[in-house]
């Protein structure tokens, strides 16, 4: 869940009494957006900064997230320290790019769950995001990864014909595999998962830029 934007005025208690009731459904996590409302990546300032500010005010409160997921997919190396400091599981990456991000947009690409290698050498792991909702329903006839994990937004969930693919898609995907809540896919990860490097899409595009123009030239 987005915690609430204090430059918005957005009402806390209102807040604090749906992540409370969401808490009891499953298990929770922190979703920062770092613009507000309107602005999921980060638009200047310190973004790591904020990310602990927000996970110390959800502590302060008395919720307990277990997750991270950065607005906009977006991710950096000193995030990841923060989330690592929090003691979450981080979700930010995906399997696969978004169409709206501008090349080299800073964001982390895995195929399956890893333990990431963090610049001062602890381990973070990371369950990306597997299948949005469409390419769920397009995929489901096609070999799937061990670990599923579908994305979709909170209004995917008004939309009748979205909500209709999502049931019929889960009824079908749970004949294929086990179903299991975030906290127990963690669990499963945490025992099987391979460590990888920690490498963000923007520093692998500079690191090939210069070959990229040597080869042009």
């Amino acid at each position: 869940m987005r915690p609430p934007d204090p430059e918005a005025a957005e009402p806390e208690e209102q807040w604090l009494e749906r992540a409370r009731e969401a808490a009891q459904r499953g298990p929770l996590g922190q979703h920062t957006h770092w613009g507000g409302e309107t602005q999921a990546r980060p638009v200047g300032g310190d973004p790591a900064e904020r990310v602990r500010r927000e996970g110390e005010w959800l502590r302060d409160r008395g919720l307990e997230a277990r997750f991270f997921c950065g607005g906009g997919w977006y991710l950096d190396p000193d995030v990841a320290a923060v989330v690592a400091d929090l003691g979450y599981v981080d979700t930010t990456a995906t399997a696969y790019r978004q169409a709206y991000l501008a090349q080299g947009a800073p964001r982390m690409e895995l195929a399956e769950p890893a333990w990431l290698r963090l610049e001062d050498g602890r381990r973070l792991l990371e369950l990306p995001a597997t299948h949005s909702l469409g390419m769920l329903v397009r995929g489901l006839a096609r070999p799937l990864p061990p670990i599923v994990h579908v994305h979709f937004h909170d209004w995917d969930l008004v939309d009748r014909r979205r909500v209709a693919a999502l049931e019929v898609a889960l009824r079908i995907l749970r004949l294929r595999r086990r179903p299991l809540d975030l906290a127990e896919a963690a669990e499963v990860a945490a025992a099987e998962a391979p460590e990888a490097p920690f490498v963000v899409e923007s520093a692998v595009r500079e690191q090939q830029a210069p070959l990229a123009g040597h080869a042009d030239g």
